[in-house]
């Protein structure tokens, strides 16, 4: 074979297995459309993601928290409400006896570390820019055909590319995709008072408001709106934007000041139906695209990283890493996860992103009843730090 393994896809979850891999003797390639330096790469922009606990100590087993840190900034707290309802839910960094619930990052400055450690990598390379237009599973390899008219071949193909991922369409997978008819806006704001590390979560009838906070007193939003609204609120003059998005949100972190550039992205549920195919393997938003309600998406992406890296990371030198057996064991492994995390992800926008008076008082007296009941706040705790029961060998020993 030219590759043990072939990466298509080099954004942040592609990236994150590469280098999971990087001590291995396995000869791996990445496939990328566009470069990691190009002002356009969508992988890299200016939008916060949201990495949970778990996700942070995996970075800290790949050896880039080190790197990532001083670009992050941490959460400590997270405050959720529901606009015209009582009640209220708070978790804490403290109560739970970690040093924080999760962190914050910006795209681009996640991506210039990543790309800083595949660089040093000597059994990666990077082909780039490139995509696949052709791809034959035989039985002992996978061929895939480029844009440039090479054929390159591989034992194992893991599919990193994205909501519309290529490899899916090429396979002619089935998936379960369901249009939420909301929009994403993101931008970063400034605040009159500090955000002192805390995050706000706060629903309303269009869809939720996440504010996380980042440096220079900063904070990330996540607005989501029904579908349609969107073109005025990116072209409201900057004053008027705030002005509404305070109407939606809030005083709590004083008055809204400044917006940066304003960007917006359809939002859907996307699930491959058979995400492990002969010699093939789907992960992060290739493999499940999720709605930003509960910042899950990038972490469950990273869970999968973490888990094909132990499965393949733990066989011998001449094993065959697109035997079915590994990838099996992979499947066995993530299903469980990937599914109550779509579930759950679902069922809150299901809840949450509706104007119903009746499911209001309800969901207003849920959140004053998961205040005041610590198990059930742990649990929820323990959730949206990414942990679990079993966890794998690079965030192994987390669970709470």
């Amino acid at each position: 074979m030219d590759y043990d393994l072939i990466i298509v896809g080099g954004g942040m979850v592609g990236a994150s297995l590469a280098i999971a891999l990087a001590n291995s003797s396995k000869r791996i390639a990445i496939i990328e459309a566009v470069s990691p330096q190009a002002a356009q790469q969508p992988s890299y922009d200016d939008r916060g993601i949201a990495l949970s606990y778990g996700s942070q100590r995996i970075f800290e087993a790949l050896g880039l928290w080190n790197a990532l840190a001083p670009l992050s900034t941490a959460i400590t707290d997270i405050h959720v409400s529901d606009r015209g309802h009582f009640g209220v839910t708070r978790l804490s960094a403290k109560a739970e006896h970690v040093p924080a619930l999760g962190q914050v990052i910006t795209a681009k400055a996640m991506g210039h570390v990543l790309n800083q450690a595949i660089a040093k990598q000597n059994n990666l390379e990077m082909i780039c820019p490139a995509s696949v237009t052709k791809l034959q599973q035989h039985a002992d390899h996978v061929e895939l055909q480029l844009n440039d008219k090479r054929t390159i071949t591989s034992q194992l193909v893991v599919a990193a590319d994205g909501g519309q991922s290529t490899i899916r369409k090429l396979l002619n997978l089935g998936a379960l995709q369901h249009d939420y008819q909301q929009t994403a806006i993101t931008a970063n704001i400034s605040t009159e008072r500090a955000h002192n590390n805390q995050a706000f979560e706060r629903f309303t009838d269009t869809g939720p408001i996440a504010l996380l906070p980042m440096t220079d007193n900063r904070c990330s939003l996540v607005w989501t709106v029904k579908s349609g609204q969107e073109s005025e609120l990116l072209n409201l003059p900057e004053q008027e934007f705030l002005a509404q998005l305070q109407d939606r949100f809030g005083y709590r972190l004083g008055k809204l000041m400044q917006v940066g550039e304003r960007n917006s992205y359809p939002l859907r549920l996307i699930q491959a139906d058979q995400p492990i195919q002969h010699r093939i393997v789907l992960i992060g938003n290739a493999a499940h695209n999720l709605h930003p309600i509960a910042g899950q998406g990038f972490n469950l992406g990273l869970r999968d990283v973490a888990v094909l890296a132990d499965v393949l990371s733990t066989t011998e030198s001449d094993v065959d890493l697109g035997d079915a057996r590994l990838l099996s064991s992979y499947k066995s492994w993530r299903l469980t996860d990937q599914d109550s995390t779509i579930s759950s992800t679902n069922s809150l926008v299901t809840l949450f992103s509706n104007d119903n008076p009746i499911l209001g008082h309800l969901r207003g007296a849920g959140l004053s009843l998961m205040d005041s009941l610590p198990p059930l706040k742990h649990w929820l705790a323990k959730k949206s730090m990414g942990l679990s029961d079993k966890q794998p060998r690079l965030s192994r020993g987390l669970s709470l």
